[in-house]
């Protein structure tokens, strides 16, 4: 038995889930079953073994019934699946029962295949000599990602480093956007959709990261008094940098961490881009998690508000979602980022999305016995 496990995971009964009849479990079943398909093909879901992920054997069987199914259930069908071979838990930090849950979304931007004097910010593909680190180099860097400098492992080059020509003329740019701004939100993002001036569309995926450490401008323009933490959004953080272009660019350097993308051709283009489980987002369902506790695939039942149309607390939000991505500011068990999708809503909603709420994971039964909660 895993005492550490169980005293932060307390079982409940699915009616005390608040809107669990209400909820469309046919979607959630749909986004559940494209985590399956990796589960059961590549088991890249469980690398770090997560405190409450359980291994991939406790998975596969399920996975396998999800994926036999000729075509997908209706809502009700898809309920009585879960009800039928999940046990619902409610999750607790050390803080109590509630959590944080913010937003994030796939940005849409202007760009051009070819450099020019109005598309001059480039995107750039993974670095060759970009390396994950051991454990006895990330021992001695303190830092997960690098390079090696005459045989020793040192910290990547730095945002400001690789904005100023760093990694110029290597070939390596994909894209090129008309702003910096642009390019640090899809940073931010993890993903983007770039429009080409021929009307055609780019989409474009997470490939690596620098490793250096994230550090959030939110947080530097309340330190520095640009404006007070019930502001901060990313609308307000925009604004800001379009009234201060200069001081704009010297900020963001000040997040030296640094994302480089691929290309993508997806599956079903009305989906969202690849998460870190290497499937399509599905809005709305697909959530980012704290990968050192649970493992992509976990139906996690997240009730919190979403955003208002002035950024005040909205409309409550109820719904079954799937771990299916992760984020560097995505700390925590009770701690999830919504994906909402791409275009003006979803950039809105996911900007201002920074609402209290409770979680819930629907553990598979072997893994709810792997951790002592259920015989």
């Amino acid at each position: 038995m895993n005492v550490l496990s169980q005293s932060n995971l307390s079982v409940v009964r699915f009616e005390n889930l608040a809107g669990w009849q209400n909820d469309d479990h046919a979607a959630a079943f749909a986004s559940w079953s494209l985590s399956c398909r990796e589960i059961v093909r590549h088991g890249r879901s469980f690398p770090r073994n997560p405190l409450y992920g359980g291994r991939r054997e406790d998975w596969l069987d399920l996975c396998k019934e999800t994926l036999a199914f000729d075509n997908l259930p209706d809502r009700q069908a898809a309920r009585a699946f879960f009800e039928r071979h999940f046990l619902p838990v409610q999750v607790r930090d050390a803080t109590g029962s509630y959590g944080l849950f913010t937003g994030y979304f796939e940005p849409e931007v202007l760009g051009s295949a070819k450099p020019s004097e109005a598309y001059h910010v480039p995107i750039y593909a993974r670095p060759n000599d970009l390396i994950s680190f051991n454990a006895a180099q990330r021992k001695s860097t303190g830092l997960r990602y690098g390079r090696l400098v005459d045989g020793l492992p040192r910290g990547y080059l730095t945002r400001k480093s690789i904005e100023n020509g760093a990694l110029a003329g290597k070939g390596l740019e994909i894209v090129w956007l008309k702003s910096w701004a642009d390019a640090f939100f899809m940073h931010i993002q993890g993903s983007g959709r770039v429009r080409l001036p021929d009307g055609g569309l780019m989409r474009l995926g997470f490939a690596a990261k620098s490793g250096l450490p994230y550090t959030s401008i939110g947080a530097l323009l309340v330190r520095q008094g640009a404006m007070s933490r019930d502001r901060v959004s990313m609308q307000s953080i925009r604004a800001w940098m379009s009234d201060n272009p200069d001081a704009a660019r010297e900020l963001m350097w000040k997040n030296e961490s640094f994302i480089f993308f691929r290309k993508l051709v997806l599956d079903n283009p009305q989906l969202g881009p690849l998460g870190a489980q290497q499937v399509q987002l599905t809005p709305l369902r697909s959530l980012a998690v704290d990968r050192r506790y649970w493992a992509f695939g976990t139906p996690l039942w997240v009730e919190t508000n979403l955003p208002g149309t002035t950024g005040d607390v909205g409309e409550s939000f109820h719904h079954l979602m799937i771990a299916q991505d992760t984020g560097s500011a995505i700390k925590k068990r009770v701690r999830g980022d919504i994906f909402f999708g791409a275009g003006e809503i979803a950039a809105r909603m996911a900007g201002h999305m920074k609402n209290p709420g409770r979680l819930f994971a629907l553990l598979p039964k072997p893994v709810a016995r792997r951790l002592g909660l259920q015989k």
